[in-house]
This record gives structure tokens, sequence and C-alpha cells, in this order.
């Protein structure tokens, strides 16, 4: 949520000049009470109408002048228009002062030319540097809208690459489903129900921001009991977490496509070789994964180039959702693959 501050700040700016500006010539006046003993009501008099004019000049040219400026770009309109209603200010500012202090020790300094450059000099100061404020109002808002825009863009590609995640795994299920209710496994019903869950997962949980670390652990353990209801349990899988899991949140469907990979290329042919192993173990916010899965022979070439689109989308959403924040490392070797993520999380 936005302070009050970064909502108004433009607001605040300005109103905090004014402050300064008042500030200032109150104190001027106290100072020349005290040295020449004119009075404060004449004194704080002269300061508001000071206040005023100035304060007048400045919104003219804020909310008048200068965006016409801005739209039609002709400098000399801008100076015509801008200069006439200035002068005027200026000359009923310096008529009215006059009359106010006529009978003051100073009056000849008030009717002098001195003066009224003086007048003319700090109000054109004022207006100009309350111009500026009008920029940096425009470039606060050209950088807000700029930032909304980038983060319109990497949201809608996340969403694009999650979206192009979730099917991978439906059709991964789907053939498992299929093996299944085709030799007409005990096991159809379990796999269905364990499906709807994880489907449920997708739907719903894996739409927010960032999910509990639990809950993707959770996801990867029924991933792997569909896994071993399709292999009827015959490779084996390792499944560790260590470290403090609770309250840790992470962006949703990291983890599976590694562990998805790990299945598909390294248990393609069963055998009494075939494993799969996996670690999740966090050091405060500091999460490592590693997957590691056998390759059989014919595979073991399989994964350069291979891997589908499913790694190629979780390497983009890291680098969206945690740039600097991960390394990722893999090892091809004859008889086995492994894939290390380091990942700080929040």
């Amino acid at each position: 949520m936005q302070t009050y501050f970064q909502r108004n700040r433009i607001f605040v700016l300005h109103l905090l000049f004014w402050c300064v500006y008042l500030s200032f010539n109150v104190y001027s006046a106290s100072f020349y009470s005290q040295v020449r003993g004119y009075d404060w009501t004449r004194g704080l008099l002269f300061t508001g109408i000071q206040f005023v004019f100035t304060f007048a000049i400045a919104y003219l040219n804020y909310f008048i002048f200068l965006p016409r400026f801005l739209s039609h770009k002709k400098l000399w309109r801008y100076l015509f228009e801008f200069i006439i209603p200035f002068a005027l200010l200026v000359a009923l500012r310096v008529y009215i002062q006059r009359l106010l202090m006529e009978d003051s020790p100073r009056a000849d300094f008030f009717t002098s030319h001195m003066y009224v450059v003086q007048v003319a000099a700090i109000a054109l100061f004022i207006t100009i540097f309350v111009s500026m404020l009008r920029f940096a109002a425009e470039w606060f808002e050209l950088e807000a809208k700029k930032k909304e825009v980038e983060n319109e863009k990497l949201m809608a590609e996340i969403n694009f690459l999650k979206a192009q995640i979730n099917p991978h795994f439906l059709f991964n299920t789907l053939n498992n489903l299929y093996y299944l209710a085709y030799s007409k496994s005990d096991n159809t019903t379990e796999v269905i129900a364990k499906l709807s869950q994880m489907m449920r997962y997708m739907i719903y949980e894996s739409n927010h921001e960032r999910v509990l670390l639990n809950q993707e652990i959770e996801y990867m353990r029924n991933y792997i009991s569909l896994e071993q209801l399709r292999l009827n349990d015959q490779v084996p899988i390792d499944f560790a977490v260590e470290g403090e899991t609770d309250n840790v949140w992470i962006a949703p469907l990291i983890f599976i496509t590694f562990l998805e990979n790990a299945f598909k290329h390294g248990v393609t042919n069963i055998s009494t070789n075939a494993w799969v192993k996996l670690s999740v173990k966090m050091d405060g916010k500091q999460c490592q994964y590693v997957v590691e899965n056998s390759k059989a022979p014919k595979a073991a070439d399989s994964k350069e180039g291979k891997s589908g689109i499913g790694l190629k989308n979780v390497q983009r959403r890291l680098e969206l959702s945690y740039p600097g924040q991960y390394q990722l490392k893999a090892e091809d070797k004859p008889d086995r693959y492994s894939v290390q993520l380091d990942i700080t999380l929040s």
C-alpha cells in the first residue's frame, strides 16, 4: 500500500515550499520589528499581500499559461500571454504595498525602482520554481505509468508461462491415467482423486503471485504418488525435506518442471536401475532444491535440446520472479542427470 506522501507527493512538495516561504517572510518581519520597531500588524499584512500576489502569479502560470505552452509549443506566444498579467500583478502589488508603507521609516526604499526590480525578480524566480514542480509531477506520473506497464507485461508473461506449464503437466498425467485405465488397474480411482486435488491447486492456488512452500511440496508429493501408482512402485523415489519450511513463500509451479523432466527422461524404460532422488533444504530463507535421476542407455543423449518447453519456461519464470536471487546448475553425466536450484525465498 502506498504511503500518503507517495500518493500526494506533489501536493506535499507544494505545501512544504509555501510553508518555508511564509516562514522566511514571517522571520524577516520579526527581525525588522525588533531592529526598526515597526508594528507587527503592518508587518504581517505586508507579508500577506506579498504571499497572495506571489501565489497568484505562480499558479496562474502553473494551471493556465504553462499548460497552454506545453500544448502549442510556441515560446513567443507563451511569453506574451505570461508577461502581461505578470507585469500587472507586480505593479498592483507594489502599488498596494507602497500605500501601506508610505509613512514607514523605509518608505523611500518602497518607492524606488530597485524595490520594483526586487519584487519582479523574486516573483519570477518563485514562478519558475513552481513550474519545475509541474514538470516533476509529469515525470513522476510518466515513471509510474512506465512501471505499471512493465509490471503488467511481466505479469502477462508469467501467466502465459504458467499457462504453458499447466497443460504440459496435464498432458503427462492424462497419459498416465490412460495407461492405468487401459490396463484396468485398481488404482485408477485413486489417480483420478489425486489428479482432482492437484488440479484444484493449479487452478486456485497457483494463480497467486506467491504460495506457501509447504503447498508446493505437497503438490510434488501428490505428483510423485501418481507416478508411483503408474509404475507400481517399481522405481525407487527418494524425496527428502530438511529445515524449516513453515511461513516460507515461493512462486508457484517452480519446482515441478524439474521433477517432471526427471520422470520423463529418467524413467522412460522401467528397469531395476531406474531411480529418482530429490531434496528440498532450507537454511533461513535460502532454499536448495536438487533433483537427480538415472538415465537409461538409450536416453543418455536425449536431454540436450529435448527437454521440451517446460524447462525453458521455468528458467524464464525464474528470471522474472527472482532476478539475481537464484542459481541454476545442471550436470549431464552418462548414468545420471542432476539439477540444483539455489534460490532466495521470502
